[in-house]
């Protein structure tokens, strides 16, 4: 039995009309997980700053006390959490007394949304960490730079660094963390 020309119209029409939904829902998808950053490296390799630009001047008795050279106050090796990532995250201050938050040897996933979190959340192992860093404090920092290598992220003047615990590479579209690293003293 063969289908009548009307018949063939309403099974067009039926097709278009279920294509153009499933083409708009495809494209929101796409946007919201973009799953090509997972293919995607982007390294990153910066040199430690001596000082930060927006930091205001030192007194001559400060600059007297001063160190000449960056000092790391604390330091913590990243554990995976949503996706595998590895490398080191360190507090430093600068001479001119600014903080900044230095990632090295950093490896993880590439993702929509990165975001690099100073919190004072504690670093938990496994799932059970994924989630925990927006239930207390945080500062963010920025977009993560790229995926891989040595970044480094300038805390804002005003935030006191020894309030927070931790740092997470936070997807800030899924609300999870990518990995984190606790702060222990140096």
């Amino acid at each position: 039995m063969t289908q009548t020309q009307p018949q063939k119209r309403n099974v067009r029409r039926l097709l278009t009309v279920l294509a153009l939904p499933a083409a708009l829902l495809l494209g929101l998808g796409l946007y919201w997980f973009q799953p090509w950053k997972l293919w995607q490296n982007a390294t990153v390799h910066e040199s430690l700053p001596t000082a930060s630009s927006s930091s205001p001047t030192l007194s001559p008795t400060t600059q007297a006390t001063a160190q000449t050279l960056p000092q790391t106050l604390a330091q913590g090796t990243l554990v995976s959490h949503e996706h595998t990532t590895t490398g080191t995250a360190k507090l430093i201050r600068l001479p001119d007394g600014s903080h900044t938050i230095r990632l090295e040897n950093l490896d993880t996933s590439n993702g929509p949304d990165l975001r690099v979190w100073l919190t004072d959340a504690p670093v938990k192992e496994g799932t059970a960490g994924w989630r925990v860093f927006d239930d207390g404090k945080y500062v963010s920092l920025g977009k993560l730079k790229g995926n891989k290598g040595d970044q480094n992220y300038a805390i804002p003047a005003g935030v006191n660094p020894s309030a927070y615990t931790s740092v997470t590479i936070w997807c800030d579209r899924f609300d999870v963390s990518f990995g984190a690293a606790p702060l222990t003293t140096a």
